[in-house]
């Protein structure tokens, strides 16, 4: 386990290159009613950093319900996402364009932001297909299947401002 001191100002931090991320293009999904909630109080622009040590990220969709706020669409545009907006559960539509990310050639990287375990299948076929995987998500109620499965998996703690990677084989 890694944790990054003081995520809300990175000036100080210098992000660590890991083995083998550059030049790999990164998908991110976000599942905005799981994951953008305010007892969380996330910020996609520290995702957006936190994902630049992995690769570059080439897609960024945050997906939402019908009850997402102008000002919440307005925020995520603002910080460099594309909002989708789904008429009823925005996990069929998720699972979609998970499934377009992997079958991308030009994507190497499947990141998926949620603490759902639906989402189990996604990360077993990206993987399936070559991809190399990460989940993000915050405590409580992350998934503890969905971190095993997938390649990385960064715990977001928004109370006390750290966030823990964990990577297969390293100490």
């Amino acid at each position: 386990m890694r944790s990054f001191e003081k995520l809300t100002s990175l000036k100080d931090y210098i992000p660590l290159k890991r083995k083998g991320s550059e030049g790999k293009n990164i998908g991110l999904l976000v599942d905005g009613p799981n994951m953008l909630r305010k007892e969380f109080s996330l910020n996609l622009d520290l995702v957006r950093k936190i994902m630049a040590e992995y690769g570059d990220m080439r897609v960024g969709k945050v997906l939402l319900n019908q009850y997402a706020s102008d000002k919440l669409i307005e925020a995520i545009v603002n910080q460099g996402f594309t909002p989708i907006v789904v008429a009823g559960d925005t996990d069929v539509y998720m699972a979609v364009e998970a499934m377009e990310l992997i079958y991308n050639p030009n994507i190497d990287v499947i990141a998926l932001m949620t603490r759902d375990a639906d989402f189990l299948p996604i990360i077993n076929k990206a993987k399936e297909n070559g991809k190399d995987t990460i989940v993000i998500g915050a405590e409580p109620g992350f998934s503890a299947a969905l971190q095993n499965s997938a390649d990385d998996a960064i715990i977001l703690k928004p109370e006390n401002n750290k966030t823990e990677s964990s990577l297969e084989g390293e100490d």
